[in-house]
């Protein structure tokens, strides 16, 4: 079995990424020194897309340690700067203190050659910032006195420890307050991304073979690197998942202990979170989680969203205050729903799931999470994606639509998203009951705005005499543009 140690996919060239490429190679042509802070979920390639910008060419690269006093931290400091400074025959004494350190470093890169940007990456920056060792202001001085004085420093950041960049770095209150001068957030791939990733390991796999290994792992490439191609979607969704010495049977707890301080109360709310699939009001996270309200759920909740393991989004016709929030993480939803409590004797789980009512009850589900990963893709395929829109859901007491398109242009696109293994048949029932929703929708409403209800399946819809209630039929293929 693979283990995450050997994890080998840092090695691929880089995929996709290419507004975030073009940000980081724009800040060598500036003009003036600049402060980046590239941040994001663990596991979603921060390092490999710096390290890809830059084509591995610091003139400063420190990686912070886990979970290791000062003493160490600044060992590790020492060691770097005396390999980079070897090439100006510079070999400084150890510090004893952040202040020191950052003279040093800015004493050796005053000995480089004048003309070319100064580039540091300071990786798993939350890290270095250990107990009472004042590391933070020791950065502060190194860039407020120095490095912001200059015009040809690119300081690169970077942290998978979302509440330390969000709160002590990118909305910092003292001295480096508005000195960042530009933030990056890696989202995870999207379907389009994670086929090319796919493709590059030698995967033969159609389309919706990738959609299942989406939906359970979701876009993490660390995650798609332990997909064997030789097996299929659900073998490797079994064999990660469901065997005794599987991955991902480990690796929930440690993700938000890598991420968040204190993070059993992050815990608490994904996994109220988990048990509403349209998502929990404030106060009904307050209550479902046992956790307190005030300031320090509102910090929670900016972190996790800002981590991509939750959204936020409005009820049609709702204020912001009246906002829900709903757990998106596909591989969070997947390990609550199954991993979590498997049999550890039931190493075959997912494959005796095949076309069982778990599987269908399971895809249903994580379908819609994917289309909402991809409103911009369905907007595509709409042909809408010009037209100012607004996103959110909508519920009455008798139904439920969890993707509205609310455009500019005086139309509504009800989205239904719908699973399934073959072309996607409305039959009576189902019309009846589409029909009802579109009327129930205009009623409480009161829009007058023409609805067009749209379809989203996995293989499209097969065409009968309850079908012409459709404005718009889409099929996964839309989701991978």
């Amino acid at each position: 079995m693979t283990t995450f140690s050997q994890n080998k996919y840092r090695m691929n060239p880089l995929i996709g990424r290419k507004g975030e490429l073009k940000k980081l190679e724009s800040h060598l042509m500036s003009r003036k020194s600049e402060f980046v802070a590239v941040y994001g979920r663990r596991r979603v390639g921060k390092t490999f897309l710096v390290r890809k910008a830059f084509k591995n060419d610091f003139s400063f690269q420190l990686t912070g340690l886990a979970n290791v006093s000062m003493k160490h931290q600044l060992g590790q400091f020492h060691a770097a700067l005396v390999k980079h400074a070897a090439a100006v025959r510079w070999e400084p004494q150890a510090a004893t203190d952040w202040f020191v350190a950052f003279r040093q470093l800015s004493e050796y890169l005053e000995k480089l050659p004048d003309g070319n940007k100064k580039v540091i990456f300071l990786d798993e920056l939350p890290w270095l910032d250990t107990h009472n060792s004042k590391f933070l202001s020791g950065l502060e001085h190194f860039w407020n006195s120095w490095a912001s004085a200059r015009d040809d420093v690119v300081l690169i950041v970077c942290g998978s420890a979302a509440s330390w960049m969000l709160n002590h770095l990118i909305k910092n209150k003292g001295g480096l307050h508005n000195r960042i001068t530009d933030r990056i957030k890696l989202a995870p791939f999207s379907l389009e991304e994670t086929e090319v990733f796919l493709q590059q390991k030698n995967a033969v796999y159609n389309r919706y073979q990738t959609l299942l290994i989406y939906m359970a792992f979701g876009g993490i490439p660390y995650y798609l690197d332990f997909i064997d191609p030789e097996k299929s979607a659900m073998q490797n969704i079994n064999d990660l998942c469901f065997r005794q010495d599987a991955p991902f049977r480990l690796e929930y707890d440690s993700l938000y202990a890598s991420l968040f301080k204190k993070h059993e109360r992050h815990i608490a709310i994904i996994e109220a979170l988990a048990t509403k699939g349209k998502g929990l009001t404030r106060n009904e996270i307050v209550k479902f989680s046992k956790t307190s309200d005030g300031g320090g759920l509102t910090r929670i909740l900016k972190e996790l969203e800002e981590s991509n393991f939750i959204r936020r989004y409005k009820s049609f016709g709702k204020k912001q205050k009246k906002s829900l929030y709903q757990l998106v993480d596909l591989y969070s939803l997947f390990y609550l729903r199954f991993i979590k409590n498997a049999d550890e004797d039931d190493e075959e789980f997912w494959l005796n799931a095949i076309e069982a009512p778990v599987f269908f009850t399971w895809s249903g589900y994580a379908f819609e999470m994917v289309c909402l990963h991809h409103v911009f893709q369905i907007k595509k395929a709409l042909g809408i994606s010009g037209v100012q829109t607004s996103i959110s859901a909508w519920q009455s007491p008798e139904a439920q639509i969890d993707l509205v398109i609310d455009r500019k242009d005086q139309v509504i696109n009800l989205c239904e998203m719908k699973f399934s293994v073959s072309p996607f048949s409305i039959d009576k029932r189902y019309s009846e009951n589409l029909r009802n929703k579109m009327d129930n929708f205009k009623q409480t409403t009161q829009t007058k705005k023409v609805l067009f209800l749209t379809l989203i399946t996995t293989y499209g819809m097969a065409q009968n005499k309850y079908s012409d209630i459709v404005r718009n039929s889409l099929d996964m293929n839309v989701l991978f543009q």
